[in-house]
């Protein structure tokens, strides 16, 4: 059986998985079932990016809601009635915190029952098979796939599968979200679905989605990946009516939904995580006027905050603009600042739509240039350490000055580095000890080393041939060998007179 647990905690980022753990952690305090399910559970198997963390508990989670809210989570949105919260985890993360429940229909199309269930009772009364799957998060039960309606195999087959005849006929909403779960994940509508998807538009079921329903669904779309695709979709099959009649007459702005995507993709290369929820809509409506999209905004129940940001977004994003092509951002550093503290959705849409050349290179600069340099910040603070400075207030000015220095395209060799940071820290480099040099003959040349060879080798045969044996007195007389050195013939005859006389 594959480890889901072990591939879940691979795929997630570091703030997802402590938000996972935490969600662990309240579960065992508070005694409650806890299980993830839906969304992330479909996005591991299928491969998706996982956006959010939508997590079930079997009993009340308000305990476990206020809980999450006292450490730090941002609750956006809760329904007593649903006993169902949606929140920013701690971190950055997206999620929901929901009771299990099961809904009963007394007759199709109306409002349904609401009853507290179990898990597999919540994970069978939903829409779609592939959104009917969880994992267990529990001690005894960690990381066992419930699939209970084998939305599996459907996804390996990469098929959209409704759960119920009644399907779109309780809830026609889902008419628009099976078209935006099947141009997201590239599925296509199982047999028997879209038999009953094709009944429910020929009798006109869109009629019946309420305003808050399509604006649901409106602010679903804002955060997706491709929105273009889906668009595409409801508008081929009669449903953009259904989200607002004005984005039917004048048509979404697909051009600038694709040059979003791109400003998303080179902040993603960069390392950053967008989030575009804001510039997406604003794109969506971007070819209706302000009274129109807000008129459209107010319809589909959108919070008042991003009601306003929406609106006011094009404006916030000419001061920004005007800012990068001023004096005020001539310098590198400045530059810098002032997109380090620009809003991230900001950013990207004035990648998309900005015109101005000075602005969009010092958008680029900062991706592609300025960040990687920051990035490195880490092991410029370890090589000042190895120089010998301790940390501390002044360490981190000197860091930060040569940060800026590197901005302006200096200490770009390891060794201009090391210099840098000896001149700003003012370490001056040790020393070097003094080596003795021992002295060396001078070579002699090859010629030379030959004559002396061939001279010493005439000596010695000299010598030899000679035989020559030094006295005492300094003088040199001939030795034959095996006999006493001859006399001379005067000192002969003297001997022998001498005899005589005797």
């Amino acid at each position: 059986m594959p480890d889901y647990m072990f591939q879940l905690e691979s795929r997630l980022s570091n703030e997802q998985r402590a938000a996972l753990m935490r969600m662990v952690e309240l579960g065992a305090i508070t005694s409650s079932n806890v299980y993830l399910a839906g969304g992330a559970v479909r996005d591991l198997i299928s491969g998706m990016p996982i956006r959010d963390l939508d997590f079930i508990v079997e009993g009340n989670p308000s305990r476990i809601v206020r809980e999450l809210e006292k450490g730090g989570a941002q609750v956006l949105e809760e329904d007593e009635r649903l006993r169902r919260a949606e929140l920013i985890f701690s971190g950055d993360v997206d999620g929901s915190v929901s009771a299990a429940r099961d809904e009963v229909y007394i007759r199709p199309g109306t409002t349904p029952e609401i009853r507290w269930s179990t898990i597999m009772e919540d994970l069978r009364r939903r829409d779609f098979s592939l959104n009917a799957i969880a994992i267990s998060l529990n001690p005894a039960s960690r990381g066992l796939l419930l699939d209970p309606t084998n939305g599996l195999s459907d996804l390996e087959k990469k098929e959209l599968r409704a759960l119920s005849i009644h399907s779109f006929t309780n809830q026609p909403v889902r008419l628009l979200r099976s078209l935006r779960f099947a141009a997201r994940l590239g599925l296509k509508l199982e047999t028997r679905t879209k038999e009953w998807f094709d009944l429910a538009i020929d009798r006109g079921l869109f009629d019946q989605i309420s305003p808050e329903e399509a604006g649901e669904e409106l602010r679903q779309l804002t955060r997706e990946d491709k929105p273009g695709a889906v668009l595409k979709a409801w508008e081929t099959n009669g449903l953009l009516n259904t989200v607002a009649p004005q984005l039917a007459r004048r048509h979404p702005d697909y051009d600038a939904l694709i040059r979003l995507g791109r400003a998303r993709e080179d902040l993603l290369s960069a390392g950053l995580r967008p989030r575009l929820a804001i510039p997406t809509a604003a794109a969506i409506l971007g070819r209706l006027s302000s009274s129109e999209m807000s008129s459209v905004l107010h319809r589909a129940k959108f919070r008042a905050p991003d009601i306003a940001a929406i609106l006011k977004l094009e404006s916030e994003a000419k001061k920004v603009e005007k800012l990068l092509a001023g004096r005020k951002t001539a310098v590198p550093r400045d530059a810098f600042a002032l997109l380090e503290k620009t809003p991230l959705d900001l950013v990207a849409y004035l990648m998309a739509e900005s015109k101005n050349s000075q602005a969009r290179a010092k958008m680029r600069n900062y991706l592609q240039k300025w960040r990687p340099i920051q990035l490195n910040i880490p092991s410029v603070a370890n090589e000042l350490e190895a120089l010998g400075m301790p940390r501390g207030p002044k360490f981190d000015k000197v860091v930060e000055d040569f940060f800026h220095m590197q901005l302006a395209g200096k200490g770009k060799t390891p060794e201009d580095r090391t210099r840098l940071l000896r001149k700003l820290s003012g370490i001056k480099e040790s020393p070097k000890k003094p080596v003795k040099e021992e002295k060396k003959k001078p070579a002699l040349k090859s010629h030379d080393k030959a004559a002396g060879k061939l001279e010493a080798m005439q000596a010695a045969r000299a010598r030899a041939a000679a035989n020559i044996k030094p006295v005492p007195g300094g003088k040199s007389v001939h030795a034959v060998k095996g006999k006493a050195p001859a006399k001379g013939k005067s000192q002969a005859k003297k001997n022998s007179g001498s005899k005589k006389r005797k």
